[in-house]
């Protein structure tokens, strides 16, 4: 799940989409999981003010994966994980909430915590609030994957807003007139394929709930106050 939205004045349209195929990518390289086609264009509407952004509205979002995981359960797919790239696709929680009643097991991936455990890993200096987007991960994900795609001048355009509560009213312009929330002049390639190295690690809870027989109500292998189940 990425969108196609603008990401400054270095990075791609195409940013969140081409860092989810990379975690997605990652992820298939060490689980025995299948990859979908991403869903390229979501909800990006906080960032309409720049040309370029193109966005669908929450209710297409979640009628399109909601289709998807049925036509995965016809073919006997039982579990579909979201790996999503853009920060904006909130309904995204709502069809894995909803998704109990589905006849497929969801997940979405990655969290906050997975997030913050393989900004740590790598070394990443900008705090998860700080870097909102075009950021020093966004842009050493990019530099390890995809360097070609990334714009000259990425070092100077450092900025920081970390009170964005109206976001949602006002969009992005309201806070940043580059598009870039977050320090991409920090970025390196080697973080970025730390993040994704840690993320792929990250991703062992989330196979393993949605591959478990174990009923829904914990995490495999646990009761639900945490202590492990007997054998």
């Amino acid at each position: 799940m990425g969108s196609f939205e603008q990401h400054g004045p270095c990075l791609p349209l195409a940013t969140d989409t081409l860092v989810a195929c990379a975690i997605a990518r990652e992820v298939a390289a060490a689980y025995p999981v299948h990859l979908l086609p991403p869903v390229t264009i979501s909800c990006s509407h906080e960032h309409a003010d720049w040309p370029g952004t193109v966005s669908i509205s929450s209710v297409t979002l979640h009628a399109v994966v909601r289709d998807i995981a049925a036509s995965l359960r016809r073919s006997g797919v039982e579990a579909l994980v979201l790996v999503n790239g853009h920060g904006g696709n909130y309904v995204l929680g709502n069809v894995v909430q909803e998704s109990a009643d589905s006849g497929v097991r969801m997940a979405l991936f990655p969290a906050p915590e997975d997030w913050e455990a393989a900004r740590e890993w790598a070394g990443v200096r900008t705090s998860l609030l700080s870097d909102m987007h075009a950021g020093e991960i966004e842009t050493s994900i990019l530099l390890h994957c995809h360097p070609e795609l990334v714009g000259p001048g990425y070092e100077t355009t450092d900025f920081i807003a970390d009170d964005r509560r109206h976001l949602l009213t006002l969009g992005m312009s309201a806070y940043t007139e580059s598009g870039v929330i977050g320090r991409p002049s920090l970025a390196s390639a080697e973080k970025g394929k730390q993040l994704l190295a840690t993320l792929a690690g990250s991703f062992a809870a989330y196979f393993s709930l949605v591959t478990s027989e174990e009923p829904a109500g914990g995490l495999p292998g646990t009761t639900l106050s945490g202590e492990p189940r007997p054998a």
